[in-house]
């Protein structure tokens, strides 16, 4: 006896459609692969510059060389001679070294001065003749216009590196710089927690205009000056 299938069961009855079903989904994917959109996250943080309303310089070590010390003097111990008593000796009499009317005055002119040898760096806390910044030639307090001057200079020139704020980079970082006899930046240095930030900073020292050098006793000298920027991020 022969089995018959039923019609409606047949598999092979609607094999066609179901390889253009699958065949459409298999497409569907692949397209879907290479359209796929990967965006990376943004940052929504702030960055901000920290100076206090009173700028306070750190004060640099700065190492002074002295002259080495004298050597040491070696006195000659005094000769003992022994005479006989049956010679006559002379007695040696010793003149006073009191100032008395007959002493005689030396003349100014022949007096020799000694002179002071100053150092070739100050630093600016207790220099005489602070270094004046471009605009405080006319101030009372040239001091205080000094580190003013700084202030607005770093607000007006600071620029947050966007690789930095990326990374979430901040911190503080310790800048210092010399004033020169020709009034002229130079001997940068800085210490922070990274180079991107130390790099902002020092950008913005270089930037510093040409000052009236500072002077020690009407000498121009070398000034020093150290101030912290704080990089912070909100």
């Amino acid at each position: 006896m022969e089995v018959k299938k039923k019609e409606e069961l047949r598999l092979e009855k609607n094999s066609t459609l179901y390889f253009a079903i699958g065949l459409a989904a298999i497409l569907a994917l692949f397209y879907l692969a290479l359209e796929w959109k990967t965006y990376y996250p943004t940052y929504d943080r702030v960055a901000q510059l920290e100076i206090p309303d009173d700028l306070t310089e750190e004060v640099p070590i700065t190492i002074q060389n002295l002259p080495p010390p004298p050597p040491p003097k070696i006195q000659t111990p005094p000769r003992i001679e022994v005479i006989e008593d049956d010679l006559d000796v002379k007695e040696t009499v010793i003149e006073s070294n009191e100032v008395d009317q007959d002493t005689e005055i030396a003349e100014v002119e022949d007096i020799e001065v000694a002179t002071i040898d100053e150092p070739e760096e100050i630093p600016f806390s207790v220099i005489e003749d602070v270094p004046v910044f471009p605009g405080c030639e006319g101030a009372s307090d040239k001091r205080a216009c000094f580190q003013e001057k700084m202030q607005k200079h770093i607000r007006k020139n600071f620029r947050y590196p966007e690789l930095a704020q990326e990374m979430g980079l901040q911190g503080r970082v310790n800048v210092g710089f010399t004033i020169q006899k020709d009034g002229q930046i130079g001997e940068i240095w800085m210490r922070g927690p990274h180079k991107l930030l130390e790099g902002e900073a020092q950008r913005i020292i270089s930037r510093l205009p040409k000052m009236t050098p500072g002077k020690q006793r009407g000498t121009a000298v070398k000034v020093p000056f150290a101030i912290p920027i704080t990089f912070k991020l909100q």
